[in-house]
C-alpha cells in the first residue's frame, strides 16, 4: 500500500496495449471486408473469356441463363445422398456442376427431369455433372419413386428436406422458387443462373454446357 499522501501508481502500458490490440483487429476486420469478395473471387475458377462464351451460348431452349459479370462464390450448401449422408458442393470440386433443385410437388420440375436424366447421359464425365437436389419434405421415397417411374437411370438422388439449400441460396438473391438451377464452376462459384425451367436435353442446353467446359 502507498504511503499516506503519496498519490497511487496506475499502470498505462496495459491498456495502451490493449487499445493498440483493438485498433488492429478494426483495421484487419476493415482488410477483410474490403478485400474478402476479392480474394474470394481470384479462388473461383472460370475466366472471363469463359463467362463471354457462357453469355453467348445462353440463347434458345435456354435464353434464360443469366451470365454474372464474374465468378459468384456461393454461401456453404449441403445435402444428403441417396444413402442419407451429408454431402457439400465442394464434393463436385474440379467439375462443372448444374445444381437443379426441384421436387415432386412442382409441375415444371417434374416436366424437365427426364430432361436433365438425358443430359447427364449424354455429357456427363469427369468434366460435368448434373446435380438434382430433391427438396420434396419428410423422407426420400416419393422423390425416389418418380425418378424410377420416368426411367431417370444416369441421375444421382440428392435430398433436401430441410429446404436450406433454398433458403441459403435465397439470401444472396438466388432461388426464389422452383425449379432453380445453378451453373457453377470448379472451384464451386456461380457462372450462370436460370430460375424457372428449361430444355436441358436441347443442343442449345449442351452448346452452353460445352461453353462452361471451355470447349
Amino acid at each position: 500500500m502507498p504511503e499516506t499522501g503519496e498519490t497511487p501508481r496506475r499502470s498505462f502500458a496495459k491498456p495502451l496495449m490493449l487499445g493498440a490490440l483493438g485498433l488492429l483487429g478494426v483495421g484487419a476486420l476493415a482488410l477483410y471486408g474490403i478485400g474478402g469478395r476479392d480474394k474470394a473471387e481470384a479462388a473461383c475458377h472460370a475466366t472471363s473469356e469463359t463467362l463471354a462464351s457462357i453469355k453467348a451460348a445462353a440463347k434458345g431452349e435456354v435464353a434464360g441463363v443469366a451470365t454474372p459479370s464474374s465468378p459468384r462464390p456461393l454461401p456453404a450448401l449441403s445435402f444428403k445422398d441417396a444413402s442419407g449422408a451429408d454431402v457439400g458442393l465442394d464434393r463436385f470440386r474440379g467439375k462443372v456442376v448444374l445444381l437443379n433443385l426441384w421436387a415432386t410437388w412442382c409441375a415444371p420440375c417434374r416436366k424437365e427431369m427426364p430432361a436433365l436424366d438425358r443430359l447427364e447421359a449424354e455429357e456427363g464425365g469427369d468434366g460435368f455433372e448434373v446435380v438434382p437436389v430433391s427438396l420434396d419434405f419428410g423422407g426420400d421415397e416419393k422423390p425416389k419413386k418418380f425418378l424410377t417411374e420416368i426411367g431417370a437411370t444416369k441421375l444421382p438422388f440428392f435430398h433436401d428436406p430441410s429446404g436450406k439449400v433454398l433458403s441459403t441460396l435465397k439470401s444472396v438473391g438466388r432461388g426464389t422458387g422452383l425449379p432453380t438451377t445453378l451453373l457453377i464452376d470448379r472451384a464451386g462459384c456461380e457462372i450462370g443462373y436460370l430460375p424457372g425451367p428449361a430444355e436441358w436435353a436441347s443442343e442449345d442446353a449442351k452448346s452452353l454446357i460445352k461453353a462452361a467446359l471451355g470447349k
